[in-house]
């Protein structure tokens, strides 16, 4: 287009108009902040403005936590000027090795593992080290943290779980009938249900009645189904409180205790999201507290790990995210409906975080700004 115009003896208002509106060669707007050659003041690799290619897979799905945890590494790979593409086995092993077996031989320069639970993973990850590629792993296998390169990330489970039975501990006095919602398996789990059974032996008038819980697709409507059969089994004023240690046991659970009239039995869980927060702050909600990480948050400091990793910069074996108690109290107190978009009005320091953010980062955000 400029080599037409510059035959037809316009140089002077082509050069003008390339000033003032910021044209490229193409004709076409560039970003703000944006300048031809190569970017300044970031890593090498990235100052050709290509970026990087990423894959983020997760073995878990059907939850609006996964929803934002995808959202999360999604935007902040894009902020920074990558392509991100992203994928949920839906808790399918098979499609979950699967996809990672396929990534060996993409053309992507890092991949983002999520819930990653088993030895297959381990070998999987190794294969993909070995092809080149740097790998993130989040609330995965303990032995991932022991491959080199790989960064293993977790929620603070430990903290988690307790802050929500520290909850259920302090308002039934350390006695209670509980019945507690888990599965086994995955490493999170593991985690939360040490401090779980570390909290059963330090009270003794606590009294685990029933437990159960799997992990699918449609867990919500599993576990509404599997609580509504076990209230069959426990009439009234047997049951004090439910520990949910995910939200779409939560979930389920709530769903079961509104439609029995048996809003008496408080639920304490982990996790959160819009659906959650929504559930939460209904009047009467047996739902009373939940702890939780931000998991858009969780997403984007995964991607900014792997985008140092690609840029040869050191970053920690391991890394835990700080978790947060909010309760009902807090957000029916609110002047305005909770979601996760404003939830930093309610609990301070809410989805913020500002690790693993190097300058560079910040220059790449302007350069690649909309």
């Amino acid at each position: 287009m400029i080599k037409n115009i510059f035959k037809k003896g316009l140089v002077a208002i082509t050069a003008a108009t390339l000033l003032l509106t910021g044209c490229n060669a193409g004709g076409e707007t560039t970003a703000k902040g944006s300048h031809s050659g190569p970017i300044e003041n970031v890593p090498e690799r990235f100052a050709d403005g290509e970026g990087a290619k990423i894959k983020v897979i997760r073995k878990i799905g059907g939850d609006d936590h996964t929803a934002q945890f995808l959202a999360g590494a999604k935007e902040e790979g894009e902020a920074l000027g990558f392509k991100v593409d992203v994928f949920t086995a839906n808790g399918d092993s098979a499609k979950f090795h699967d996809a990672i077996n396929q990534t060996l031989n993409q053309d992507y320069d890092g991949v983002i593992i999520s819930h990653g639970d088993d030895a297959a993973t381990v070998e999987g990850v190794e294969k993909l080290i070995e092809s080149g590629k740097s790998v993130v792993t989040f609330d995965s296998i303990g032995d991932l943290a022991e491959v080199d390169g790989v960064t293993l990330t977790s929620q603070d489970d430990e903290e988690l779980a307790k802050l929500a039975l520290d909850q259920l501990v302090k308002e039934h006095n350390g006695e209670a009938n509980i019945v507690y919602l888990w599965v086994d398996g995955f490493p999170p789990m593991v985690r939360r249900n040490n401090v779980y059974q570390e909290t059963l032996k330090n009270n003794q008038g606590l009294n685990e009645i029933e437990r159960f819980g799997v992990a699918a697709a449609d867990t919500s409507v599993q576990t509404q189904n599997a609580v509504a059969a076990m209230l069959n089994k426990h009439p009234k004023g047997s049951i004090d409180a439910i520990f949910a240690t995910w939200d779409a046991f939560a979930i389920g659970a709530a769903r079961a205790l509104k439609e029995a009239g048996r809003e008496e039995i408080k639920i304490y869980g982990i996790d959160v999201s819009n659906a959650d927060l929504q559930e939460i702050s209904e009047e009467g909600s047996p739902w009373k507290y939940t702890a939780a990480v931000d998991p858009k948050l969780i997403g984007a400091v995964n991607l900014r790990l792997l985008a140092k990793k690609l840029a040869g910069e050191d970053t920690p074996q391991t890394y835990d995210l700080e978790a947060a108690l909010i309760s009902q109290d807090e957000l029916q107190k609110s002047s305005e409906a909770v979601n996760m978009g404003n939830l930093s009005n309610v609990i301070e320091g809410w989805g913020q975080t500002d690790a693993f953010i190097e300058d560079w980062m910040t220059t790449l955000r302007e350069h690649f700004k909309k």
